[in-house]
């Protein structure tokens, strides 16, 4: 049977139940992140489950967020986070090395595997053809002790796009436009795949800003195909082995379908 892209990733990680809209599943996870205002928690439950090394492919810990240091407080979570880094196996990003969702799109993220972040953010690396999801630190900390993690099987909405931005019109005019058709609630519970003529127009980065704000619709995550964009981008930045062609089956079936042309976009502004 034809699958989405969504579909697939999630039956090559599935551990348990069943992909039907509603059901509890349970993935198993490849990769995850954390950030300073996060991870602190998320280290210290790692460490209660008293596992001697991180079990997922790779963990990364990022210092981005609580960046003053007015007092000792910042400096003392950035020691700990660097100690624990080291004491598990786990990749550290210092103060200054850029925030933790774009240098994981970057550095770290893969076409076809799974990332679970402690950062809402995290779906950003869906326009690299990934499956990111946003959680709580818990489930970070599960996740890196090599337990599964457990969500509500999402319904699955493919975006198609068709036609090229227009001068002056930006990928973040196609998240608004978005947003201004479905409301911040329009994404709950939903995986927002992107798919048709129009993505091949739009460049790693681009997809990149419209996945990152999916958050902002509420959406369990969103994703891109992984093609020659993809590969243009992996190569440019040195990771070309990382690459692999990903996208939705012929005939694959979606819940819903929103049609969006890019030509006919306008520059949008958010208003309160």
């Amino acid at each position: 049977m034809p699958q989405n892209l969504t579909q697939k990733i999630l039956a090559a990680h599935l551990v348990e139940g069943r992909l039907e809209p509603g059901a509890e599943i349970a993935i198993r996870i490849d990769q995850t992140l954390t950030q300073d205002a996060t991870g602190t928690m998320a280290y210290l439950q790692l460490e209660a489950i008293g596992v001697p090394r991180v079990r997922t492919r790779r963990s990364v810990s990022y210092v981005d967020h609580n960046m003053l240091q007015t007092g000792y407080e910042n400096a003392d979570d950035h020691r700990y986070l660097q100690s624990v880094a080291a004491r598990y196996g786990i990749y550290f990003s210092r103060p200054g090395n850029g925030i933790c969702h774009q240098v994981q799109l970057e550095r770290f993220s893969v076409p076809g595997e799974t990332l679970l972040g402690a950062d809402s953010h995290t779906p950003t690396s869906g326009g690299l053809g990934m499956l990111a999801i946003g959680a709580g630190g818990l489930d970070v900390a599960a996740a890196m002790a090599g337990a599964p993690f457990y969500l509500t099987m999402p319904r699955v909405t493919l975006v198609r796009l068709s036609g090229r931005l227009p001068e002056w019109v930006t990928a973040k005019d196609v998240i608004i436009e978005l947003l201004r058709r479905l409301t911040v609630r329009g994404g709950v519970g939903r995986v927002m795949e992107y798919g048709g003529p129009g993505v091949a127009t739009l460049s790693v980065p681009e997809r990149a800003t419209i996945a990152n704000m999916g958050a902002e619709l509420g959406a369990t995550t969103s994703i891109f195909p992984s093609d020659e964009q993809t590969l243009a981008f992996l190569r440019a930045q040195g990771r070309e082995g990382d690459w692999r062609p990903l996208a939705a089956d012929p005939g694959a079936e979606f819940d819903e379908v929103i049609e969006l042309d890019l030509s006919s976009l306008e520059p949008l502004v958010c208003l309160p």
